[in-house]
């Protein structure tokens, strides 16, 4: 259900109108924080090949993010609640999306009007109750998990959210533990809550297929000061079952550190994506398949590793990452340019390479200015060559470097005010049409220009 901005400030404010009731749980306001995060963002994006419109998209908005987060009333069992109000107002950005012979045409920051324009403003609101015994929390509502198996995608104007319940537990000494269920998910373009999907049943059509039920769940431990090793677990009923396995280990090495960063996904088909009637019903999985045996059938293994040693303000990273199986590596996407993130090493600003047969080459290069005496200013270079992708004709490639300079004012009055800079060059080698078993595929450069700040109100 669509919220407008109105509804959400009257919902904010009967929060606040609450918040006073509680007055007598010491704690519960005390420990009450409030944040508005400003984020101004342009986006320009320029399709390089192909006749298909459009060329270029390009869209500016401002955004809006009023952080809640309570405090715990007293007692064994400490009680809160948090809320997030979300609003963005689109400045620039004109056309109709699927209109022939206009000259620009929305992108993927707004959500589309009936007629196919890009709305003037969108908004949303969350809350999340939560519940805290010794050293373990339980919460219910809006949700932004990072999690192997689950990555919330904050790369646009508004971020994505989920809503489900998730217990974290850090009872245990020098363990993490994990586990929940994830229901619907509001996009970074949407006000709208929507079922989970995945890459080959997602969207909007009659043939989009769906689940109201992601469940997860996972260990972090840490077994030294120098090693962490992590498994966790991810079940989207009728589509995949998903088993992680990663290693994170630093080394010091002369003067600087060597951090290994291996990672591991077992994915299997689940409920109706495991059986030939459910494929019939559009219950998919993006990939190729050759024979077409089975076809849209989750089948997916990666293996990747990364290594970056860093010195003095440098990072300078290699990895590698290869895909074997039938299918393209599973994971949430309710697509309509409604974001999606992954765990994965090769996850960059356009492309994820996670294609079927997929092996790629990664190098990575950062500079934390403050060892020059700039804090607050950053740089990093990210160049990935994708190849081996299985398809109807030969294997294809696919190539993407990635620029980003940032800059956080580290003191002052515009203390925490920040400028950021991305640009992204993608080109590919699979053909713009659907001969090589996936959708077309344009070459693109992309610029992004952010400006943030976040005021504290509590």
């Amino acid at each position: 259900m669509q919220r407008t901005t109105l509804s959400v400030a009257v919902s904010l404010a009967t929060l606040a109108g609450l918040t006073p009731l509680c007055s007598h749980a010491a704690g519960f306001i005390e420990d009450s924080k409030a944040s508005l995060t400003l984020r101004n963002f342009y986006i320009d994006t320029d399709n390089r090949n192909g006749s298909a419109a459009p060329s270029k998209q390009n869209e500016w908005g401002q955004g809006f993010m009023l952080n809640y987060t309570s405090g715990y009333t007293q007692g064994t069992v400490g009680f809160g609640v948090d809320a997030l109000g979300l609003l963005g107002v689109r400045l620039d950005g004109g056309g109709r999306a699927g209109k022939a012979n206009v000259e620009r045409q929305p992108g993927t920051i707004f959500p589309l009007e009936h007629d196919g324009s890009a709305v003037d403003e969108f908004s949303s609101l969350g809350l999340t109750a939560k519940m805290r015994i010794a050293r373990s929390e339980l919460r219910y509502g809006t949700l932004q998990p990072k999690l192997p198996v689950v990555v919330s995608n904050d790369a646009r104007l508004l971020p994505l959210t989920y809503e489900g319940a998730q217990l974290t537990s850090n009872d245990f000494a020098n363990l993490t533990l994990t586990a929940g269920q994830l229901e619907h998910t509001r996009g970074r373009n949407s006000t709208d809550l929507r079922a989970l999907s995945i890459a080959g049943a997602n969207g909007s059509t009659a043939k989009s297929r769906d689940s109201n039920h992601l469940y997860f769940a996972g260990a972090d431990y840490k077994a030294s000061k120098q090693l962490v090793l992590q498994y966790y677990y991810g079940e989207l009923d009728d589509f995949y079952k998903q088993h992680f396995f990663g290693l994170v280990h630093n080394l010091p090495l002369g003067p600087g550190n060597l951090k290994t960063d291996l990672r591991v996904f077992l994915s299997d088909s689940d409920g109706k994506n495991a059986s030939a009637a459910g494929r019939q019903d559009n219950y998919l999985s993006s990939g190729y398949y050759g024979g077409n045996v089975t076809k849209g059938e989750v089948d997916n293994q990666v293996y990747s590793g990364m290594f970056t040693y860093s010195l003095s303000g440098h990072s300078l990273g290699a990895g590698y990452q290869v895909l074997t199986g039938d299918s393209d590596f599973p994971y949430l996407n309710r697509g309509d340019g409604e974001g999606t993130s992954t765990y994965l090493v090769t996850d960059a600003q356009l492309l994820k390479f996670n294609r079927a047969g997929e092996r790629t080459w990664l190098a990575r290069y950062t500079y934390d200015f403050a060892a020059a005496g700039v804090p607050g200013l950053n740089f990093s270079v990210l160049y990935l060559k994708g190849d081996s992708i299985d398809t109807a004709h030969a294997d294809r490639s696919e190539w993407e470097r990635d620029i980003a300079l940032s800059y956080v004012t580290p003191s002052g009055p515009f203390k925490g005010l920040g400028l950021a800079w991305k640009n992204a060059t993608l080109r590919s080698g699979l053909p713009a049409g659907t001969v090589s078993g996936y959708a077309a595929q344009r070459d693109q450069d992309e610029n992004r220009l952010i400006v943030s700040y976040t005021l504290p109100l509590l």
